[in-house]
């Protein structure tokens, strides 16, 4: 059994980027010339899902648009003749049947899944958080279907953390029961690194099967009033497996600055048509010295 719908939290103000993302999603910043969230999707649409459902908030109407077809472009592209172009666009407009539904109240990730609800229905589903570019030979979804359909249980993608940035995780208390996969024992979201039950932080990508939008309806809110998705988590573990995957591939945080530049450079790099001219520049730079 595959993953049909995946669920894209989009709702963010985007404050580690402003100004930039004052006036425009920061899931709409570009990685070279494709937006972050593109990224994802298509990660998604390669692992196998077919149903897109996006959470959006006042502002993110670009979103829609890039995903949307457009007529007057198409036309114009069509008469430069420029066809290879023209048919990048219109392949976005086709990736997958497209849904979009409003976080009224910015109340956390649990709260971002919950709102999905009704659209998902009773069945598994996948979330992936784009901030999280994840450059794999297999897509890293993919990876985490395997698993799912393997197991049965809802899966979370994780990568070894350095202690000093543990703080920034959820963090997972493990058995490994096969290569690269645990059987979930706890959650602790945000730990003290002292107190971390390991070094395996989870990141955005989860697989999760339909009981946890109950439990997240149920999940009190916590610090910051906000509904969070690890809480939602425990309670799910009390009634059935979760599994841990450490995916194969390199993550990047673009949803923080210097993740963002990393991704840019490497991305550009991965490109035939940019690597010469962008790999001489870079070697031309005089850098400052280390601080």
């Amino acid at each position: 059994m595959g993953i049909r719908k995946a669920v894209f939290p989009a709702a963010g103000w985007g404050t580690r980027f402003l100004p930039a993302t004052k006036a425009q999603p920061k899931e709409m910043l570009p990685l070279v010339d494709k937006p972050i969230i593109q990224y994802a999707v298509e990660e998604a649409v390669n692992s196998g899902a077919c149903e897109i459902i996006i959470v959006t908030a006042v502002g993110k109407r670009a979103i829609e648009d890039h995903f949307d077809s457009s007529f007057e472009l198409e036309h114009a592209l069509a008469k430069k003749g420029a066809e290879t172009l023209l048919a990048e666009v219109r392949a976005i407009s086709e990736l997958a049947e497209i849904s979009y539904i409003r976080q009224k109240e910015q109340l956390g990730l649990g709260h971002a899944v919950w709102v999905t609800r009704n659209l998902v229905g009773n069945e598994p589903f996948a979330v992936i958080l784009s901030d999280d570019i994840i450059d794999s030979e297999v897509p890293c979804l993919r990876q985490m279907v395997d698993v799912f359909e393997r197991y049965g249980g809802s899966v979370l993608a994780v990568e070894r953390v350095p202690r000093s940035e543990i703080g920034s995780y959820g963090v997972i208390a493990a058995t490994k029961i096969a290569d690269r996969v645990y059987r979930v024992e706890d959650l602790v979201e945000k730990p003290d690194p002292a107190d971390a039950p390991s070094n395996l932080g989870i990141v955005g990508r989860y697989i999760l099967t339909p009981r946890i939008f109950a439990l997240l309806g149920e999940t009190r809110p916590g610090k910051g009033g906000e509904i969070q998705l690890t809480d939602g988590l425990r309670a799910l573990l009390r009634e059935e497996p979760i599994f841990a995957y450490e995916f194969e591939g390199r993550r990047y945080d673009a949803g923080a600055k210097i993740g963002f530049l990393k991704a840019t450079v490497e991305m550009a790099l991965k490109r035939g048509d940019l690597v010469k001219e962008f790999a001489a520049y870079l070697r031309r730079l005089d850098l400052p010295p280390e601080q």
